[in-house]
């Protein structure tokens, strides 16, 4: 299948070039992308930004993706911990930003250390089934991501509903969302881009390792 990043449609390569989306040559990636980094660091803004406004905006929603404790794995390691065991297209990682934007908007829920990861390895998994033509199974994502596979999922099935099952996202939605991630340096400066604005999407365009267990429990049931 070919991915966003590199639709004939819609060209603007150079963005993905240097996010390490599509590299000339066509030749694999070895290590993670610069988006990862990006990606990283937007995330770790949004926890922050969170943590420093006053405590009536603090109060979020416990949802199922909701842990007992945060994973003692930073978000920067996490990331690359998913790219380098599930070997998915990097645009999958786009994908799922999207998804997790619109699962908070349509949640009213906000985006904290305790759901962080979990939203993560559950998007990126749902965005490789849906635009990868190979994947692994839940089973093999649940052991990268450090929870059971039944808990897996049942967070799963979660976020489809969540989305209303619309997993798909056009070219225009998904080059927005990478140069918002351009934007967002390695030291967490970017250009203001908050997440309610992120989340104002046209809902009609949406249409083998061992490693080892590094999340704790999930509180929701």
């Amino acid at each position: 299948m070919e991915t966003l990043a590199t639709d004939p449609g819609f060209v603007d390569s150079g963005v993905y070039l240097r996010l390490g989306l599509i590299v000339e040559g066509k030749i694999r990636l070895k290590k993670p992308p610069t988006l990862l980094s990006r990606l990283a660091s937007s995330l770790e803004r949004s926890l922050l930004l969170r943590d420093e406004s006053p405590p009536e905006f603090q109060h979020s929603a416990v949802t199922v993706f909701d842990g007992r404790s945060p994973p003692e794995i930073t978000i920067s390691d996490y990331l690359d911990r998913i790219f380098i065991y599930s070997r998915c297209s990097p645009s999958c990682f786009v994908v799922a930003y999207v998804y997790i934007l619109q699962f908070l908007d349509v949640t009213r829920a906000h985006l904290t250390p305790l759901n962080v990861h979990r939203l993560l390895v559950t998007s990126v998994m749902l965005a490789a089934k849906v635009f990868d033509d190979r994947y692994y199974n839940n089973a093999y994502y649940a052991r990268v991501g450090g929870v059971s596979t039944r808990e897996l999922n049942r967070l799963e099935m979660k976020l489809l509903f969540a989305l209303d099952f619309k997993l798909q996202v056009d070219p225009h939605t998904f080059h927005a969302h990478c140069c918002q991630l351009e934007k967002q340096n390695s030291d967490g400066i970017q250009i203001e881009w908050p997440i309610k604005e992120a989340c104002r999407l046209d809902k009609e365009t949406w249409r083998k390792s061992t490693p080892e267990s590094v999340c704790s429990q999930t509180t929701a049931r």
